[in-house]
């Protein structure tokens, strides 16, 4: 049986990567979620639990990861950010091959955040970034409860640009209404289907 088309899907924070992907699953195609994937490995009998309490044993409260304490323990190390990389990066893609192995449909998508800086884009067939112009992104992440401008900042210079996520991609599509991102999605879906992604 050949393997699915892989669609890799990103953007950056608050352009509506969640709401497009989750379009894709309204339309029937499975949807492989690179942040719920870490939040399976990080709870109570999930594959990196052990591997976290080797590292950093206070970072395990009732049997899963707690990522306060992965924050602090950031905060006072330098080196542990890549020691959790090096152990949680290789279980995210063991659980994507198996999504992928075990997926009988002729579509997939891989909504992965870090699509571009982990260069998984290499493994796809074809790439979709979501974008909106900066402004009305600022504008989104602000209204969030909570989020500072100072917040936005940090996490906006830990992200790849979203001009240089734009021109890596085969695809792109603007987030700016529902009805049109729906309408682009589906599009997108017929375009793959016909062999022109």
């Amino acid at each position: 049986m050949s393997r699915p088309f892989l669609l890799g899907l990103t953007g950056s924070i608050g352009i509506g990567k969640s709401t497009t992907a989750a379009m894709f699953a309204d339309e029937g195609v499975p949807v492989w979620d690179a942040d719920a994937a870490v939040h399976r490995l990080y709870a109570k009998g999930g594959a990196a639990v052990p591997e976290i309490a080797a590292l950093c044993p206070e970072a395990i409260v009732d049997g899963a990861v707690d990522r306060a304490g992965l924050k602090s323990w950031i905060a006072r190390d330098p080196a542990a950010l890549s020691r959790i990389e090096a152990v949680v990066h290789p279980l995210v893609a063991a659980d994507r091959a198996a999504f992928i192995a075990n997926s009988t449909a002729p579509l997939v998508v891989l909504d992965m955040p870090l699509l571009f800086e982990t260069r998984a884009d290499a493994m796809m067939d074809a790439t979709l970034v979501v974008t909106v112009p900066a402004d009305i992104q600022r504008d989104r992440v602000l209204a969030r409860p909570g989020m500072t401008e100072a917040q936005l900042d940090t996490i906006l210079a830990r992200q790849m640009p979203d001009a240089e996520k734009r021109a890596r991609a085969t695809n792109v599509i603007e987030t700016l209404t529902l009805d049109a991102t729906r309408a682009a999605v589906r599009n997108l879906i017929a375009k793959i289907g016909a062999g022109h992604a």
